[in-house]
């Protein structure tokens, strides 16, 4: 019995993909050759069919599938059918970005399906062969391949092969700069590939479109493009497009300068595209990251990508993304102090770019090269370099570049005491920056001008030009989002603060310079986490509620952002350039800049205030003294060099002393820390040695004392002191500084604060006034007491909540805290000094780590951690303060009680007892706080035991 055509079709599916399971190439011959008589045409057009279907879903599998066509049609020998396989190879090798390789084999397709008199099949492969021309940048046989297939699909009457064909000749276009002309092709394909319904059609134009509205900055009709384009290759099942416009959106994020969501998709759709085998897009996901983290000094994270993208466009045989790539790698080296790795990477990277033939890019490298010398002190060179790369961008387009090597050269010349040439170069830099929007530029400019007039004994000059490069780095912080961006932007740009501060107090200029250098002082510290806490009131994911002044403001910023990206991109493209391009987008930037100029003047007359400026508003001298107690004195600390000043802040006064220098500080800090650290040998040794362990801690704290206090010990005539450290100081405990006789907290209360700013902001902190005790503890074999601990406190706290052991989850902790006014936490505390953000304090089920602290909502009076080293951070670039305490004050805490060290247990239980009973007895929380150390003090004299706790925050108030 015959079988039918349908069944035959079927049994000849079922034979096709048992043919693609298997993988030795000797038994998929042997398998192709017996079957012989079940091959035709019709078994290769299925095969075409079947891998198109997959080629924007898994461009591995279609190639395979070409493979195996190939392979069946040498058996089956047909032009015809060899000519299709041919081209499913093709097609396959152009999605995977084997760009050369698809256009050779697109030709010997086109070639047999003319023998074969295929004309329809002749325009098709024409047609599909412009993508790999076009990106081989050969766009004379690219044209000449459109008219002839055009011609064919004109007498074939076939619109939906005009329409796709019109994508293609707009990428032409695109490729060639002729927006305008590469626009009107992506309408005319548009209204075809609507008419026909043709999904992948309407996916491709909607890119395209949206890619050439951003060249001709349509910024906004562009981003609903590619959301537009987004949303059908979803519906529709087209996994690979997906991904492109994730990475699409992504880069108009990265052009508008939001980098926090840039970087969030470019993270995402990187994952997307690997999962999915787009290893084009992987690549550029890699790169654009690459780039990215420079901007943002994240170092390591840079040259891992820039590694990754290397490796990917080296397989894709793509020179000038894999020279990119190196070069993004030895910049990232030369921020981490790898000179000499840095410049052998360099080499590489320009003798690549050589080949490509790029202009721009050897001598950028040039430059980059000239930077990584001149901070290795090889100053001859970097002149030589520097000279090379600004006699190029002097007569360039690229003049941000040109005034870069300037100021190295400036740099070059100050460092070899030329100042005659460092100010003549930087002069000329100042000059040139006067029509461009280059904040970066101009922050290290009027940085290093400051400095030079500061060597010539200019101080009032000096002082002008400080406040110049200051006002530049606060308009590009303020444009960062996101808190790990603004920390690594701030590393190695704190300069100009410490120079301010120097610049104030030498010149006394007024009764108000003394107030400035403080404000100063605190503009220096903590400010990111200072933003969080004040959570602001503007999110640029969500505009309800603002003026429509406001939004004018924030869509020309975007447009601004947008158009100085563009720029640079073009001045930096491997193709030929075109200075008319730029010239119109220079055109645009300048009405832009004017548009905002009115806006801005429209809001200072309509007193509106910008949002993203309120959300980082400093805190005023006269709020952080309404903030503070009359017997209240906050002794601030602050390094300018080596120099180490102490602050001494009241309601009525404000005096600035230098103390001591920073160098001297270092090895006693290190030396008592080497002691508290001799606890950890065990209870047996910390008792035979008492007395020897208490005075060389003694004699340690009393250097410290005699370095950070006794300078002003005399002018400390307060109740209560308020310390603000600095650097390696955030790790001294001030409370237990001995002057030989008495400890500091014998004759004061004593607290502390990341900034004075914090410290008043936690004052204002809405948090609860009444509600229940949340007591939570995790004991194990290690922390027997942590029991006994809770039941004690269990016994003293009003309204007590206690969940011990797997009961101490996250989950309640989430729940219950919300209308708790305190929360006590006695568990095991990790500090990773590698890695601060994932120190964490150890819950019944789980870990709690500083980036699970901030997703938490705690408006709670007190935090109690009683753990090991709770409250050690690393401290990080703008003397931000990188542990657990960082995410509990930004959860909502108003007051925190951590350790500073690992504490022991049964004097931790000891010492909390004592502590909650003076709350409960009506004692504010710093008067609760010494009572209870000098008490455990009677008991255990070594400051190790009584002395590892402080508080943290707002210190008056009684939350028991």
């Amino acid at each position: 019995m015959e079988m039918s055509a349908s069944a035959s079709i079927e049994a000849t599916k079922f034979v096709l993909q048992e043919l693609e399971a298997i993988s030795d190439p000797q038994a998929r011959s042997a398998f192709v050759a017996a079957r012989k008589d079940q091959w035709n045409l019709n078994t290769i057009v299925d095969l075409a069919n079947h891998a198109r279907e997959f080629l924007r879903i898994d461009a591995r599998r279609s190639l395979n599938l070409g493979e195996l066509a190939i392979e069946i049609a040498k058996v089956i020998g047909d032009k015809a059918a060899t000519a299709h396989a041919i081209r499913i190879k093709a097609n396959a090798l152009h999605a995977l970005g084997q760009y050369s390789s698809a256009v050779e084999l697109h030709k010997e397709a086109v070639q047999l399906f003319d023998s074969a008199g295929d004309v329809a099949e002749v325009g098709r492969t024409l047609s599909a062969s412009m993508l790999s021309l076009n990106l081989c940048g050969d766009y004379e046989a690219a044209f000449s391949a459109a008219e002839r297939a055009r011609v064919i699909f004109m007498q074939l009457g076939d619109e939906l092969r005009l329409s796709r064909l019109e994508i293609n000749t707009g990428n032409v276009f695109y490729r060639q700069d002729r927006f305008a002309d590469a626009l009107a092709c992506y309408r005319r394909a548009y209204d075809g590939v609507i008419k026909h319904r043709n999904s992948e059609g309407i996916a491709a134009v909607l890119s395209n479109l949206s890619v050439c509205l951003i060249s001709l900055g349509h910024f906004h009709e562009a981003l609903e493009t590619h959301q537009h384009a987004r949303e059908h290759c979803e519906k529709n099942g087209m996994p690979l497009l997906v991904a492109q416009a994730d990475y699409n959106i992504a880069y108009l994020y990265f052009l508008r300068g939001e980098y926090s969501r840039a970087i969030d998709m470019l993270r995402s759709t990187r994952l997307r595209c690997n999962q999915i085998g787009d290893r084009y897009h992987y690549g550029l996901c890699n790169l654009d990251l690459a780039e990215l983290y420079l901007e943002l000094n994240l170092s390591a994270e840079a040259a891992e990508l820039s590694r990754l993208g290397f490796a990917e466009f080296e397989a894709l045989q793509m020179g000038y993304e894999s020279a990119k790539c190196l070069a993004f790698e030895a910049i990232a080296m030369g921020q981490q102090g790898q000179a000499f790795q840095s410049l052998k990477v360099f080499a590489r990277s320009r003798e690549m770019f050589a080949k490509e033939n790029n202009q721009i890019w050897p001598s950028l490298i040039d430059l980059y090269q000239a930077l990584v010398l001149f901070n290795e002190g090889r100053h001859f060179e970097a002149r030589r370099l520097a000279k090379a790369a600004l006699e190029f961008f002097d007569s360039s387009l690229l003049q941000g570049k040109a005034v870069l090597c300037r100021l190295l050269l400036a740099r070059i010349a100050q460092r070899t005491n030329d100042l005659a040439a460092a100010h003549k170069e930087c002069s000329t830099a100042i000059g040139r920056l006067k029509d461009m929007q280059a904040p970066m530029l101009r922050h290290q400019a009027y940085l290093l001008m400051g400095q030079m007039h500061s060597l010539s004994g200019n101080k009032k000059e000096a002082y002008e030009c400080f406040r110049t490069s200051r006002e530049s780095l606060e308009m590009l912080r303020s444009n960062l989002r996101g808190q790990e961006l603004k920390l690594a932007f701030l590393k190695n740009r704190l300069e100009v603060y410490e120079l301010l501060v120097d610049s104030c107090l030498s010149m006394q200029y007024g009764g108000n310079s003394l107030d400035e250098a403080f404000a100063y002082i605190e503009e220096a510290k903590s400010r990111t986490l200072m933003d969080q806490m004040l959570q602001p009131v503007y999110s640029s994911t969500d505009e309800s509620g603002q003026s429509d002044l406001v939004r004018r403001m924030r869509g020309l910023r975007d447009e601004l952002n947008w158009y100085y990206s563009l720029i640079e991109l073009e001045q930096l493209r491997p193709e030929q350039r075109s200075p008319e391009h730029i010239k119109r987008l220079e055109e645009q930037v300048r009405a832009r800049e004017t548009d905002l100029i009115r806006v801005l003047q429209e809001s200072n007359l309509s007193g509106i205030e910008n949002p993203e400026m309120r959300a980082t508003k400093n805190v005023s001298i006269d709020e952080v003294r309404a903030a503070i107690t009359p017997d209240t004195l906050i002794v601030e600390y602050f390094q300018t060099g080596d120099r180490i000043l102490a602050c001494l802040l009241g309601r009525e006064r404000l005096q600035i002393l230098p103390v001591t220098v920073a160098s001297r500080i270092g090895n006693a800090l290190r030396l008592l820390q080497f002691q508290l650290s001799k606890f950890r040998l065990g209870t047996e040794y910390a008792s035979a040695f008492r007395d020897s362990l208490i005075h060389s801690t003694n004699a340690h704290l009393k250097t410290l004392y005699d370095e950070l206090l006794a300078p002003i010990r005399d002018r400390m005539d307060a109740r209560h002191l308020l310390f603000v450290p600095h650097g390696s100081l955030h790790y001294v405990p001030f409370h237990a500084l001995f002057d030989g006789a008495r400890y500091l907290i014998d004759d004061h209360t004593v607290s502390y604060a990341p900034s004075a700013s914090i410290y008043a902001v936690c004052t204002k902190k809405v948090v609860n006034k009444s509600g229940a005790a949340l007591l939570m503890g995790v004991p194990d074999q290690n922390a027997p007491s942590i029991l006994a601990e809770l039941r004690s406190l269990c016994q003293i706290l009003p309204q007590p909540k206690m969940f011990v052991g797997r009961f101490a989850s996250e989950y309640i902790l989430k729940s219950v805290a919300q209308s708790a006014r305190l929360i006590h936490i006695a568990t095991h505390g990790y500090f990773r000094q590698d890695s601060p953000m994932f120190s964490s304090i150890r819950m019944g089920s789980s870990y709690l780590s500083l980036y699970d602290l901030y997703q938490l909502h705690l408006p709670v009076e007190l935090v109690t951690l009683s753990g090991c080293a709770t409250g050690l951070n690393v401290v990080a670039a703008g003397d931000e303060l990188i542990g657990l305490a960082r995410g509990l004050f930004q959860a909502g805490a108003q007051s925190l009680l951590l350790s500073l060290w690992d504490v022991h247990d049964q004097s931790t239980a000891d010492f909390m007892a004592a502590f909650y009973q003076q709350l409960t007895q009506g004692k504010d929380k710093a008067n609760s706080l010494r009572q209870a150390m000098l008490q455990l003090r009677e008991r255990y004299p070594h400051p190790c035991q009584w002395a590892p706790f402080v508080l943290m925050g707002k210190y008056t108030g009684s939350p028991a």
